[in-house]
């Protein structure tokens, strides 16, 4: 196994083409195809599922994912580190999220971050959410940014809050709840639902979709890989959604309308240890003073 294969992978699965992929790394189609199989042959394991119109990732090429980000991101950054010279050692905080609008609700701790650390290199990862853990108790994340999973969670990490986030009902500015001050989960049992498709989504979140959901046929339900996704739907008016107030543009396009008999769902961050991580440390303290 070799980066070069696995920065093909990675193309592939970026744009599920093979011609576009070799287009990307300016190299041929049949150079791409054969490096693909020189890896499926080396792992055991077929990651592509290929037919005549579409590519797609196998459920081994998904699992295998994260880790072929990982190696090239580490190579690249042992690369970079010694281009920039020993007297330039660079310090790096390896932050994992399963969402990008979880992500980007932490600019404001990178910036309060950049101004005390100014030669610190944030490396911000979108992983999946049934590796992303493991990642994190291997030592490749430094921290996972997210909203605090259930007591039966087996996750060994500790968990700093920032904040409680209370729990809205989301549906076009047309819509007829779009007006309610406030809606109960009965109030919405009936009413066609955007959702993420489970192992998209945050473990809080899905299991209260569960509930919503309860014996109602599929054609009720459209399922979604994001939260941008879902907003799509919504607006569209093809039904609802339930998520966190944060996660929630602010569109006059959307109204968001406060559950009642829902408990706020706590948003923070996953660590495994704070001791000799002073750029974790100072993060952690960023965050706490940018959601005061």
């Amino acid at each position: 196994m070799n980066t070069f294969q696995l920065s093909c992978f990675l193309a592939v699965a970026e744009y599920l083409n093979f011609a576009q992929a070799a287009q990307a790394l300016h190299v041929t189609h049949p150079a791409v195809s054969q490096q693909i199989k020189s890896l499926e042959k080396e792992l055991g394991a077929r990651l592509f599922e290929r037919t005549t119109r579409s590519v797609r990732l196998t459920e081994a090429g998904m699992a295998f994912l994260p880790d072929a980000q990982q190696i090239v991101a580490l190579s690249q950054r042992a690369a970079r580190r010694f281009g920039s010279g020993p007297d330039k050692p660079m310090e790096t905080l390896a932050v994992g999220c399963y969402s990008f609008a979880c992500m980007i609700l932490m600019s404001g701790a990178l910036e309060r971050l950049r101004g005390i650390r100014p030669e610190l290199h944030p490396l911000l990862r979108t992983i999946p959410f049934l590796h992303i853990y493991q990642l994190l108790e291997r030592g490749d994340l430094d921290a996972v940014v997210g909203f605090r999973e259930a007591p039966g969670a087996k996750i060994s990490a500790k968990f700093r809050e920032f904040s409680k986030v209370p729990m809205m009902c989301v549906c076009a500015a047309t819509h007829p709840l779009a007006g309610a001050g406030e809606v109960r989960m009965e109030d919405v049992k009936e009413e066609k639902l955007a959702l993420f498709l489970p192992p998209k989504g945050m473990l809080p979140i899905v299991r209260l979709q569960g509930q919503l959901m309860g014996h109602r046929p599929p054609s009720e339900f459209y399922f979604c890989e994001s939260v941008e996704a879902i907003m799509v739907l919504v607006t569209a008016g093809y039904g609802i959604s339930v998520l966190p107030d944060c996660l929630i543009p602010d569109t006059p396009m959307i109204s968001k309308i406060p559950l009642q008999d829902v408990e706020p769902v706590s948003f923070g961050v996953y660590y495994n240890s704070l001791q000799g991580k002073p750029a974790l440390k100072a993060f952690l303290q960023c965050a706490k003073e940018a959601f005061e």
